[in-house]
Order: structure tokens, then sequence, then C-alpha cells
């Protein structure tokens, strides 16, 4: 089994096994709340995961009893104003400032992203878990849009991220109150995929299947389905035709039709 550390920080750990990386919130004492060095590693772990051509899917979850608690207040207020400005601070040709770019960066990212939800997702924690294309939550979890508790608006990504899952109605009305949801109630709303006993489990088995398939044509779906997003109906369809004549004949398209047809595993090489 290939199991290599390709990042490791104080804050975040990430693996690659078998194609899929693992990204881990390393908080535990803190339900892996947000502070200064918890922003950098996400951002870091993040570009280092989009840049390795041998990732197939990521799972991106919480060490200890919490996926995160949001914004780790005291160490922001014990920092000082030189962290504010850090988490203002916007890269230049990349969308968003830091606070930003670490919930958006696995949209980035070319292959799925699959978030394992557990223990208390609120705040910037859920808007992190919103980035990703996937949620797998715990019935038992607590998830919330909490900043109106703190007189805040949410600010981090959510206008790209929530209101492409959950109706406008729904999104105003978790944001004005901050009420905490439940999972079942996450999934029905739209907040989540699906509700599982054990959400890393679920989430890495799901990665190990999407690993398993054609790594270009995964890449080609997750960005037709972000670009077509924004298209109108006859451009939507144009780029459906035009992604699929990229695949056609391929010889990994070939290898995955073969491998149907005589009902065996197929075998794929790295991403061109």
């Amino acid at each position: 089994m290939h199991h290599a550390p390709m990042t490791t920080a104080a804050r975040v750990l990430v693996t690659l096994d078998r194609g899929v990386a693992r990204v881990s919130l390393h908080r535990p004492d803190k339900r892996n709340g947000l502070d200064l060095e918890m922003f950098e590693g996400l951002l870091v772990a993040g570009e280092r995961v989009a840049s390795e051509r041998g990732v197939r899917a990521v799972v991106l979850s919480g060490e200890g009893k919490a996926f995160c608690a949001g914004l780790d207040w005291a160490a922001f207020l014990a920092a000082g104003p030189a962290v504010r400005d850090r988490l203002l601070d916007r890269a230049p040709g990349r969308p968003g400032n830091l606070a930003q770019r670490i919930c958006w960066i696995w949209q980035e990212i070319p292959v799925p992203v699959i978030a394992a939800v557990h223990g208390v997702a609120v705040g910037g924690g859920l808007q992190l878990a919103l980035g990703a294309d996937i949620r797998i939550v715990a019935p038992d979890a607590r998830l919330s849009v909490m900043e109106i508790r703190y007189g805040l608006v949410p600010d981090m990504g959510i206008t790209k991220t929530l209101l492409g899952l959950v109706r406008p109605d729904v999104a105003r009305e978790l944001t004005f109150t901050g009420r905490i949801v439940g999972g079942e109630e996450a999934v029905r709303l739209g907040l989540c995929t699906r509700v599982a006993d054990d959400p890393l489990a679920e989430a890495l088995a799901l990665a190990r299947e999407i690993a398993a398939r054609s790594p270009e044509a995964i890449r080609a779906a997750k960005k037709l389905y972000q670009e077509a997003a924004g298209r109108d109906t006859a451009a939507a369809f144009e780029l459906e035709t035009a992604t699929q004549i990229t695949l056609l004949g391929t010889p990994e398209q070939m290898e995955a039709a073969m491998a149907t047809l005589e009902r065996r595993e197929p075998v794929f090489g790295e991403p061109g």
C-alpha cells in the first residue's frame, strides 16, 4: 500500500494513498478552530494537492471530535490587527482573500473533493465544508451559518457555495438566524449530500471508487459542471459536446470501455 506524506504542518496533514489525498485539519484540542496557522496550512495543502498529478480524489476531514468549530476568536483577538490584514490579503491573479481562498481552493482543484463532516461545522468551518464537491455528514453533526451571532455576515466564499446548494430563502433563513441543523436536516436542505454513521470511512470509500475511474473523464466532468453553470442552454450543450469530443477515442477512454465490456478493473496512467 502506498501511503506517502505529501505535506505535514502543525495544523494540516496531507497524505496520498493510491490516488486519494487526505487533507486533515489537525488541531483537535480546539475542535480544529481556525487560527492564522490553520488558514495558512489549508492554503498550502490545497495548493499542494492541486499541483499533484497523482491525485485522483481528495477527502477533507477534521481530527478529533469535530470537523471545524469555525474561527478561533481568542487566538485572533490576542494576535492583533496584523492577523486581520493577513486574512484580507489577496493574492495576485486569484479570486478572494486568504479567508475566502481556503474555502474556494477546493473548487479549483481539478478532481473531486469530498468533505467528511462530523461533530460541529459552524461559521468558517461550515463554509470550508461547502467548498467541497460532496459532503458526507454524521447524523448527529451540528452545522450552522453562525456569523450572525457575532453581528457579522459570512464572508468566506459563501455567496458562491451556499447559494448554489440551497434555495435562496433557505440560505437567508440560515444566515439570518444562525440556527443549528443536524445531519439529516442538512441533507434535506441540500447543505450535505448524504448521511453516514462514519463519514470519514464513507468519504474514503467514495474517493477510492472515484480514483478507480478514468482520471481524465473525472477531471472533465468536474470542469464541465463548473463551467456550464454560468452559460445559457445552447452554450452549455455546446460545452457538453466539446468536452465529450476531447475524450472519445483516447487510449484512456478505450481502456475504460474495454474494461467494462470485459468485466475487469481498468488500468490507467497518470492524467496527461
